[in-house]
């Protein structure tokens, strides 16, 4: 490690601040997404980024680390590495939506037969339940889908029942069976 860090100092002291920012980024959004992957039960693609994550550990952060006292430039790149990693890995993990949603909508009658007509439409399954509001007759409605299309669909509902459905949308960890959902 000792040649890593002489070779650090032969090259112009800007550079290695963004070479350990860089580093960092790559670091912490491989970790920010390792976490999700092993949150959502993808052990093997976790343990698989896990050892990216490690081989850019050794070879750049580790041999950098304890030369950032020695340097209050390279420290601000270091932390600005890691909170730009984080946020860059949390948008990346919601970008390809790891994992499965739970979307519970009360409605009336009327935006009911609305959200299952669409439903039906985007051959996504249901379960429809009736119940009782404050004013008048309601009915839940349980649909479970892929994260990637929670967006997309709530979206729709709400459009489609002009903005008159309570929703409650919530990430799933285990399921088994359901309409087009058998795990």
């Amino acid at each position: 490690m000792s040649e890593f860090l002489a070779m650090l100092e032969s090259v112009s002291p800007i550079l290695v601040c963004f070479l350990i920012c860089a580093a960092k980024i790559l670091e912490i959004t491989i970790q920010s997404l390792k976490t999700c992957m092993m949150v959502k039960g993808q052990r093997l693609k976790a343990a698989g980024l896990g050892f990216v994550e490690c081989i850019i550990w050794g070879l750049v952060v580790s041999g950098v680390i304890g030369t950032l006292g020695d340097n209050p430039l390279r420290l601000l790149f270091y932390c600005a590495g890691y909170a730009t990693g984080l946020f860059l890995g949390s948008t990346i993990e919601g970008k390809i939506a790891l994992g499965t949603s739970n979307l519970e909508l009360i409605a009336n009658d009327d935006s009911t037969e609305k959200i299952i007509d669409y439903l039906k439409e985007n051959d996504l399954g249901y379960t429809v339940l009736p119940g009782h509001g404050a004013n008048e007759k309601m009915n839940m409605i349980f649909i479970v889908l892929p994260r990637k299309r929670t967006k997309r669909v709530l979206a729709d509902i709400r459009k489609c029942c002009d903005n008159k459905v309570f929703v409650v949308a919530s990430e799933v960890s285990k399921f088994a069976g359901g309409y087009g959902l058998v795990k």
